[in-house]
């Protein structure tokens, strides 16, 4: 992002071209990479979700780890070969002075799109439908458990209220999102387009697909108290003593 965002102000790269080359690949690798992992956040919060017990037993933490890394590996190789066809690495050491862009053709600029935005993006929304499908039954299940048990006490609005604050920022952290990836993926595959305006639209899209890693903590901040806390004790140094394991960040 430093790097993105002195070339946006001064409209030149002064990086030259081996950074150019590096900037070029691990940008395309880490959005690739991220969106895939949010991705399999989804699918891992919907297990959880939909089939706890199985959840329970199957799903560790080496397992999460080997799927992880096999999406990085994946991605590296997706993006090489996407780099490689397009003849980066023959040509992105003789690049025009001041200039950092790759030029993708058309069908590997579609490719791309259904990649690393459609597809993680799809699997992503459905399952969070279904995440919020099996949460609203899981609050009215305990409405009707609490008005069997005690149908004189009055506290049916928790679950609504719980369900409408997850329903609110589910629904900001995915519009946010889309506000951020969806512009510069348009902005890949416009046909026709001026080069110089072209570069333009793609440096400011970046930079605004860069941004949506630090708007999901300011959304997460702004709704849960616990996050709010648990950034305290890293920001303050707390996180650092012996007893931070015992710290109670939830309520």
């Amino acid at each position: 992002m430093p790097m993105q965002f002195v070339w946006l102000i001064e409209s030149c790269w002064f990086f030259g071209t081996r950074a150019c080359a590096f900037f070029n690949f691990v940008s395309f690798h880490l959005i690739c990479a991220s969106v895939h992992i949010v991705a399999l956040i989804a699918v891992d919060r919907c297990m959880a979700l939909s089939i706890p017990f199985y959840y329970s037993k199957k799903i560790t933490v080496n397992l999460m780890i080997t799927v992880a890394s096999l999406d990085w590996v994946f991605s590296i190789a997706y993006n090489f070969a996407l780099l490689y066809d397009n003849g980066f690495f023959t040509h992105a050491l003789t690049l025009c002075p001041n200039e950092c862009l790759i030029a993708v053709d058309e069908i590997w600029s579609w490719v791309d799109v259904v990649v690393a935005f459609v597809l993680p993006c799809s699997i992503m929304f459905v399952l969070y439908l279904i995440i919020f499908g099996i949460a609203r039954k899981h609050a009215t299940a305990i409405r009707a458990a609490n008005s069997q048990g005690n149908p004189n006490r009055k506290n049916g609005h928790v679950p609504k209220r719980s369900e409408r604050k997850a329903a609110k920022v589910l629904g900001i952290l995915v519009s946010v999102f889309l506000l951020c990836v969806l512009p510069y993926y348009i902005a890949s595959v416009i046909p026709g387009i001026n080069p110089q305006l072209f570069e333009a639209v793609l440096n400011y899209t970046s930079a605004l697909l860069y941004l949506n890693s630090l708007f999901n903590p300011l959304i997460y901040a702004l709704f849960y108290p616990w996050f709010q806390k648990s950034m305290k004790l890293i920001l303050s140094g707390r996180i650092c003593s012996r007893e931070s394991s015992l710290m109670q960040v939830m309520q």
